[in-house]
């Protein structure tokens, strides 16, 4: 399983079970809270009732007071109030008095005035002197038709001459307690949501950030050229600069001991020839043998000084990450010095070249390591070419990509070795001496096209071979 599916599922874990268990806990705590708050308003009702009917109690007047048509008007009135989206179209409270004696004397509804209420709670426990409250169900088999009542005593001094009571009906509560539990799954589900997006979004931040570091290493590990990728987040960059050290040491101590051996047995053979001619030149010879050692004594110091600086050259250019310029390079300019620079030879082999690119082509990169190609390219094709032969170069675009060929008149490439010209030390023998070259040129010329995001092609064509350097057009 990826590992932004494992991250997100353990947030979701934890972020939905802690988000369902403080909504059903909130939402627990509703009714009660509610109920608890219409208690306390209750509370406050009737000890304000309890004090404007103490007077009328103790004189033995409440009956025949206005009381009783004020409540039976109270019990009428429809406020029509908007509390919130709910509308309030009737009271719903119920007011008893009681005597000493728990005897009903005055009721909102006009029902019990007569009856015996010395036996419920509220009634009972403020006679006591207790705080008195009960709820009760209208109907015994509906569980919602329970009504809370709250008592206050009538005091005179000390003594309680009786008591008010003012319920009122959970039922008239409920739409109340279902719009606010509507509220709160409304936005605590959203708040849920909202989290799990956050964490879908930081699980798949952080697996992109995972992806491009491993993706990094494979390519490493595969060899290939690899930009280090920018990740934020102060663990992650570190983990990528970490990386990115033990590529460079890694990839430094194996490219040292690959050059170390391969530089050493690329010099066996010239180290092995100069040695023997010298030690022919210690024995008495005539002087045009002698003359013929040392010749050979110097073509192989050359050689052995063209490997080591073709073996830097490359070095520099294989552990290299990418440009470290990018500038516009005119071809035509570039190929017209490196010809100004080969003048000399090119009169001396009596080789004929063609500078065909037009002036405007041009391309973005580094200047430097385009010349270095492009002079290898140049110096393959004149080993190649016969005194009288001639080199075009040229560009042309192709679809996406510019294409900068180099032709040269002269035998073609064996098809054998086709597909091998730019491997590093392959060489094939050149056609005026017969000797091999360091094998280093069109593999230099192939790493420099590679950091270009280009390729090089290298093919027979009539008369000649081709030599083609395909550069995407998003570098011109």
């Amino acid at each position: 399983m990826p590992l932004g599916i494992r991250i997100f599922l353990v947030y979701f874990l934890f972020v939905g079970l802690s988000g369902w268990f403080v909504l059903s806990t909130v939402m627990d705590e509703i009714r009660p809270g509610v109920r608890q708050s219409t208690e306390e308003t209750l509370v406050d009702t009737a000890n304000l009732l309890a004090e404007l009917l103490r007077d009328d109690l103790k004189s033995g007047r409440l009956q025949d007071s206005n009381l009783p048509a004020l409540l039976q008007a109270y019990g009428r009135r429809q406020p029509q109030a908007q509390i919130w989206d709910i509308k309030k179209e009737a009271v719903n409270h119920r007011i008893y008095v009681t005597d000493a004696n728990g005897i009903v004397l005055l009721d909102s509804t006009g029902r019990a005035v007569g009856q015996d209420y010395s036996r419920w709670n509220d009634v009972l426990r403020t006679l006591r002197g207790e705080y008195g409250a009960r709820s009760t169900k209208e109907d015994p088999n509906d569980p919602d038709s329970s009504v809370m009542y709250v008592a206050a005593p009538i005091r005179d001094g000390g003594e309680i001459i009786g008591v008010v009571s003012v319920s009122k009906p959970n039922r008239t509560l409920q739409p109340y307690i279902e719009r606010s539990e509507r509220r709160l799954t409304l936005f605590g589900g959203a708040l849920i949501v909202l989290g799990l997006l956050v964490g879908g979004l930081l699980s798949w931040w952080l697996s992109g950030s995972v992806r491009k570091l491993t993706r990094y290493a494979q390519q490493v590990s595969a060899g290939e050229r690899a930009e280090l990728p920018h990740v934020s987040g102060g663990e992650l960059a570190q983990l990528a600069q970490a990386l990115e050290r033990m590529r460079t040491e890694l990839e430094g101590k194996a490219y040292v001991e690959r050059y170390v051996h391969t530089l050493t047995h690329e010099l066996k053979s010239p180290l092995a020839a100069i040695r023997g001619a010298a030690e022919l030149l210690e024995a008495d010879m005539p002087a045009e043998q002698r003359q013929r050692f040392v010749a050979n004594i110097d073509q192989e110091s050359l050689r052995m000084q063209q490997l080591i600086e073709r073996l830097l050259h490359l070095a520099q250019v294989e552990q290299r990450q990418g440009l470290e310029e990018q500038v516009e390079v005119p071809l035509r300019e570039l190929v017209g010095s490196l010809l100004d620079a080969q003048m000399a030879r090119l009169e001396s082999a009596g080789v004929q070249v063609e500078n065909s690119i037009e002036p405007a082509v041009s391309v973005r990169g580094e200047r430097f390591l385009l010349r270095q190609a492009l002079s290898n390219v140049l110096d393959n094709a004149l080993d190649f070419t016969p005194s009288g032969g001639w080199v075009r170069f040229s560009a042309q675009v192709q679809d996406k990509d510019l294409v900068l060929s180099v032709f040269n008149q002269g035998p073609a490439i064996p098809d054998y070795a086709l597909a091998r010209v730019s491997e590093r030390f392959y060489s094939l023998p050149r056609p005026a001496t017969g000797r091999k070259s360091t094998g280093l040129g069109l593999n230099f010329v192939a790493e420099v096209m590679q950091l270009h995001g280009g390729q090089l092609l290298v093919r027979n064509a009539d008369d000649g071979v081709k030599v083609c350097l395909m550069l995407p057009r998003a570098c011109r």
